[in-house]
């Protein structure tokens, strides 16, 4: 009986989403490094343990789920429409992470909290042109050995397309076959991956629940500041972004079109997004604001759409310039401007592979962290208030994506600005009553 109660419990237990358990985590740890206090961070090696474990996959995490995503991009499928959607994703995210740096910059989210015991590896910073040329490895081997996420990004990404280059253009079946089981290993190696994620953020909420008693019993109540001061510059961040990238610049400048309509037509796929926390999952909602309102041609949105739930993360590359800020606060250094420069090409780079990954703002966020050399227990830090701030970013994401498309679009002839959301002013086609 005892036996079929624990088991009961557990399968309650599991039937909580991930998020809410890691959030009442982060709540009840709080809770215990405040009232408990000193006795509290004996719980410190529990929370080491989930950031060693994120530390383990962050090289498996690139190679395999980046050849993942450059398995899509064969030449042939990026003609005109293919090259002007992916260059867009990569401005825009460029543009995303440069503007929550920014941010972050002004307001010095971190500022006057220290993160005890964190260990820190930062040297003497290198020259634009030495960061350069670091991004090419001599060795990719020993860049994979010792973490040197940049130079990986760039072996694995210049390999992955000669791979996808080598199947499509070579006529010799062997080659041919030999390429596809290449990328079936590959496929295989992120369907583990996903697993090892699985079970890594499982054990976070353990995890979580230690570092966070751990913290509070050593700063006291002044984190929640912090939190709040971090989750203030992620919402403006995304404000400006939305407003004038996508608004202000592509839908007004760009296309001539009203924002307020854009928005309209977009509203139930932002919903959905802010409601699941998930670009893949709300691609139905936006391929059908993209059709039914926006009205774009199914040979554009059915392009750009699925290949922007892959490999565009407007909103997560901007928490990762954010968080970077907040990291070196944490532990009382400076970013130069050459390192902040790195943020953007790892996060831009990283982007193709790891939005397909379960809790992807959190890997991602630890290819940051190991480039930079700052201490992955930030990881675990904000990790309990990673599944509210995850919304804002998917939400931004769905966002991108859908702009994205109106734009390459609109290039391309093949949307009616006559109608839907642009001739009627609703959140439904012409002539349909919007559901406000």
């Amino acid at each position: 009986m005892a036996e079929n109660g624990i088991l009961r419990g557990w399968r309650r237990y599991r039937s909580v989403p991930i998020i809410y358990r890691i959030g009442a985590a982060f709540v009840l740890g709080s809770l215990v490094g405040l009232i408990v206090g000193e006795p509290a961070t004996a719980l410190q090696p529990i929370g080491d343990l989930f950031v060693r474990l994120l530390s383990m996959i962050v090289v498996p995490i690139v190679i395999f789920t980046l050849l993942m995503g450059v398995r899509h991009l064969t030449p042939s499928s990026l003609g005109r429409v293919g090259g002007q959607v992916v260059a867009l994703y990569a401005i825009t995210s460029a543009i995303a992470v440069a503007i929550g740096l920014a941010v972050a910059n002004a307001i010095d989210p971190g500022q006057g909290l220290t993160l005890v015991e964190a260990e820190i590896d930062t040297q003497e910073a290198p020259s634009f042109v030495e960061v350069l040329l670091g991004i090419v490895p001599q060795n990719p081997i020993e860049a994979m050995a010792t973490g040197d996420i940049l130079a990986v990004l760039f072996f694995v990404l210049v390999f992955g397309l000669a791979l996808a280059m080598l199947q499509e253009e070579s006529e010799n079946a062997r080659v041919q076959n030999g390429v596809e089981t290449f990328f079936d290993l590959a496929e295989a190696g992120s369907e583990a991956l996903f697993k090892m994620v699985w079970g890594i953020m499982e054990y976070g909420v353990l995890g979580v629940f230690a570092l966070m008693a751990s913290i509070f019993a050593q700063t006291g109540i002044d984190a929640l500041s912090t939190f709040a001061l971090l989750a203030a510059t992620l919402v403006l961040g995304v404000a400006l972004h939305i407003s004038i990238v996508y608004l202000g610049t592509i839908i007004a400048l760009l296309t001539q079109q009203s924002p307020i309509s854009f928005l309209a037509g977009i509203k139930e796929a932002m919903l959905t997004a802010v409601s699941i926390a998930s670009s893949s999952a709300t691609l139905p909602i936006s391929m059908s604001n993209a059709e039914d309102n926006l009205r774009i041609d199914e040979g554009i949105y059915g392009f750009s759409l699925p290949l922007g739930a892959t490999i565009n993360m407007d909103g997560t590359g901007m928490y990762q310039g954010i968080v970077a800020i907040f990291a070196a606060n944490l532990v009382g250094v400076s970013l130069s401007l050459t390192e902040q420069v790195t943020v953007v090409t790892v996060a831009v780079l990283a982007s193709i592979g790891t939005a397909g990954v379960p809790s992807a703002g959190l890997i991602l966020l630890t290819l940051v962290l190991t480039q930079l050399g700052l201490p992955l227990a930030v990881v675990g830090f904000i990790a309990g208030i990673d599944p509210l701030l995850d919304r804002l970013r998917t939400m931004t994401n769905v966002t991108g994506d859908l702009a994205v498309a109106t734009l390459v679009a609109h290039w391309n002839g093949a949307i009616d600005f006559d109608d839907g959301v642009w001739a009627s002013g609703e959140s439904g086609p012409a002539g349909v009553p919007g559901d406000d």
